[in-house]
């Protein structure tokens, strides 16, 4: 039975969460909203995704988007292994889609990609991803069954930064600091980790509304509603995707994970140089 597609809907959104508020919000408020996030371009990739998952379905998106992807250093992959697959954050959607794809194809969809958990309304992926509390406490069950993924025999994908890519102080565009949780997976479940490096950035609009966010001290990431506009953006772009050498997880040192983490991002942002 074919199941009726995904559809964002911004003034029902708004109707349902803010019912007592709805009648008092100008019209071109929901319609620019519903501009500004790409409302019609969205639902038309969700449209030809139709029931595709996972794999399948980033393809289509980036089929729509006619987004191509050149593979650097595949060689660098081994045959075979249980491999955690780091990488920078530079775009915030498109990106984990390529990834998707890429790895995806490469292991015949039988991959897991570590999300932010508000992500698993998205469902076409929801058979890839594998969410994570980021703005609450973890529950115990959560962090089992994200334990349990990493002693799989699936390859891990994750994006160690959590959040993609901002103009850092020495105005350099690229991720803030990585997360040590990459480290102490790659240890308790023996995973190498292939450090990923995706070449690519948003608008210097993007960047500059998250710096004036930073300078208001807005906590909420005001520039997170630019995501989909600036994957439009890159409509028609040809990507180069580096894979590094794996890191073995016995070299890392479990008890100063912070620093390793530290040391893992360089490594990505070593690749393009190399």
């Amino acid at each position: 039975m074919k199941t009726e597609p995904l559809k964002i809907d911004v003034d029902s959104v708004i109707r349902q969460r803010l019912p007592r508020h709805y009648r008092y919000i100008p019209r071109w408020v929901i319609r620019w909203v519903e501009r500004v996030i790409r409302q019609d371009g969205l639902n038309k990739i969700l449209s030809d995704i139709g029931d595709k998952k996972g794999v399948d379905a980033a393809d289509v998106a980036l089929h729509d988007l006619n987004i191509k992807l050149r593979a650097v250093g595949e060689e660098n992959i081994p045959g075979r292994g249980r491999f955690i697959f780091a990488s920078n954050h530079p775009l915030g959607g498109l990106d984990g889609m390529a990834l998707i794809s890429l790895i995806g194809h490469r292991y015949g969809g039988d991959i897991k990609f570590i999300v932010n958990d508000l992500l698993m309304a998205v469902k076409p992926f929801d058979n890839v991803f594998m969410p994570v509390n980021k703005y609450g406490r973890q529950s115990r069950q959560a962090a089992l069954e994200i334990e349990e993924q990493y002693q799989s025999d699936r390859q891990m994908i994750t994006f160690p930064a959590g959040l993609c890519s901002r103009r850092l102080d020495d105005g350099e565009i690229g991720d803030l600091q990585w997360q040590k949780f990459i480290v102490t997976h790659a240890v308790s479940s023996q995973r190498d980790i292939i450090p990923v490096y995706f070449d690519a950035r948003n608008s210097k609009r993007f960047y500059r509304l998250a710096k004036l966010r930073e300078r208001l001290g807005i906590k909420f990431n005001v520039e997170m509603v630019m995501l989909p506009g600036e994957m439009f953006k890159s409509s028609g772009s040809t990507f180069d995707v580096y894979f590094g050498k794996p890191v073995s997880w016995q070299s890392l040192d479990v008890k100063n994970a912070r620093n390793e983490a530290a040391r893992l991002r360089q490594l990505v942002y070593e690749l393009k140089k190399s």
